[in-house]
């Protein structure tokens, strides 16, 4: 039981200040945790994962393998203690209220598909036959503390790369990197790229927009769309 008198294995209290009172009194700074152990203490609740990140935009400092080599991948390391979520006048601290509305606007403006990689809802990750990805939304700046919860404030990513750029300090690859792959491009595909850069969007055909929409709907309506796409291209 801490000092104010409050436990994280209290199931009546939120999810975001459980698991902010389970690092600060089993973890406690300067010591490294699992989200397998996360998961296992804060049981009955949904999104802990994403709970524990919400604890980001309010000070607190959780490091990942990404910029702390020495944790393995599945690791993280509590590095500072930020606001103190449990009591009442800090219970809000660093959550952005997005309403529906906005949210249905997003995920409209950008096609159901993720504008960093390009996956759309329900869509398997190239390469990886048997993976979902799931649409969420994402900061444009995710690092800084004063980003709103306003429609030109966000972006539609799928959960893996709204993960990686909240745990990334730099960029994934150097700018170096990435110029090589630019230069690489044939001349047409490197005004193309330009045009993209200038507008700060990748232009989605007809058919790519159609593919988004479809793919966020539910698989049993998905297949019925098939069936009836079928139909029609047949009559």
């Amino acid at each position: 039981m801490s000092a104010e008198g409050l436990d994280w294995r209290n199931a009546n209290l939120g999810t975001r200040v459980r698991v902010a009172l389970w690092l600060r009194d089993e973890v406690r700074v300067g010591n490294a945790f699992s989200k397998a152990a996360l998961r296992a203490a804060i049981t009955g609740a949904e999104q802990v994962d994403r709970r524990m990140r919400d604890l980001r935009p309010a000070g607190w400092v959780i490091r990942t393998n990404l910029d702390k080599p020495s944790l393995q991948p599945d690791q993280l390391f509590l590095e500072k203690i930020g606001a103190p979520v449990w009591e009442r006048e800090h219970r809000a601290a660093g959550l952005r209220q997005i309403s529906a509305k906005t949210r249905r606007y997003v995920l409209e403006r950008d096609q159901h598909m993720c504008r960093r990689c390009g996956v759309g809802a329900a869509e398997a990750y190239p390469g990886e036959p048997g993976s979902t990805a799931r649409l969420t939304l994402g900061h444009v700046n995710p690092h800084g503390s004063g980003s709103a919860g306003r429609a030109e404030d966000l972006i539609t990513e799928c959960a893996r790369c709204n993960e990686l750029v909240r745990n990334l300090t730099g960029v994934q690859m150097s700018s170096a990197q990435v110029w090589e792959r630019v230069k690489a491009l044939p001349g047409k595909q490197k005004r193309e790229l330009l045009e993209w850069m200038a507008a700060d969007v990748r232009p989605l055909s007809p058919v790519e927009r159609a593919w988004g929409m479809y793919r966020q709907l539910p698989a049993a309506l998905r297949d019925e769309m098939q069936r009836d796409l079928q139909d029609l291209l047949e009559s």
